[in-house]
């Protein structure tokens, strides 16, 4: 999927990168797999703000995602690729041979009308979701099971993967996205290939507009702040602010925020690229 550049004609227009939807098959999505998502604009139960340069911007409605992939030995038709305003990837409806239909995060290369299977004893194609302990070493997997069972967390965003390099006894070691080489269960599931839509880190949203519809508003430099809104403001002319740091104070720039006996340090093997 190529990135268009559009013609000038506009401000908003000159430097805009916008993605190609070539491989869109369809455009309405499946009522039965849609939510609406409610807004909130940043404000709690109680109606104050808790999170700053959020409201606005257009109604959405998110699609229900299986990322548990349980459904072993039933084979599904892809119907369609489909676009989701809440994520960065494309989806993919399948059609269950049972009858169940649901979406799926779509893989680099899907087609409309492959099969695809989740299982043990599977051909380890792109789509198909297996165990960690049945996947070839070298592979390129995403939607990566952290525990048994509990649905896909690592690798879901758009052109992310993981690749599987070694295994042994009850633990498979992957090379996460970062660089770092992490332990995980070879119970996990996870689904052979990358994920879509890899274009989509060279996307420039071209105009401050576009940034409003999708609910983002603008944010405040603290260096422009006032010393009561945050630690960098404040100051005689144009001060620096100081030593770069959070509204709460913890340092910005170098300072380890990571709990030092975090549950899943064992876990890792060499830490991601500094």
């Amino acid at each position: 999927m190529a990135l268009r550049k559009l013609r000038p004609i506009t401000a908003g227009t000159r430097h805009r990168l916008s993605p190609g939807f070539e491989d869109i098959t369809e455009s309405k999505p499946e009522k039965s797999l849609v939510v609406t998502i409610k807004k909130t604009g940043g404000r709690n139960n109680s109606g104050r703000m808790t999170m700053r340069y959020i409201g606005g911007g257009h109604k959405q409605k998110t699609r229900l995602i299986d990322f548990k992939r349980d459904r072993f030995g039933i084979p599904a038709i892809v119907k369609s690729i489909e676009y989701d305003p809440t994520r960065t990837a494309r989806i993919a409806k399948l059609y269950y041979a049972d009858g169940l239909k649901s979406y799926i995060i779509a893989p680099q290369g899907i087609k409309v009308g492959q099969t695809v299977i989740s299982g043990d004893n599977i051909a380890p194609e792109v789509g198909n979701a297996l165990p960690l302990s049945k996947i070839p070493i070298g592979t390129i997997v995403h939607n990566v099971e952290v525990k048994p069972g509990g649905g896909a967390s690592i690798a879901r965003s758009a052109g992310s993967f993981v690749q599987l390099v070694a295994r042994e006894a009850v633990y498979a070691t992957l090379k996460m996205p970062s660089g770092e080489m992490r332990n995980v269960l070879v119970r996990c599931l996870a689904t052979v290939g990358a994920v879509s839509n890899a274009e989509h880190m060279n996307e420039k949203v071209g105009k401050a507009g576009r940034s409003r519809w999708r609910g983002i508003r603008p944010r405040t430099r603290p260096v422009a702040m006032n010393p009561v809104d945050h630690p960098m403001g404040g100051g005689e002319g144009r001060a620096s602010g100081g030593h770069p740091r959070s509204r709460n104070g913890l340092l910005a720039k170098g300072k380890k925020t990571r709990h030092p006996k975090k549950y899943s340090d064992g876990l890792i093997i060499a830490r991601r690229k500094k």
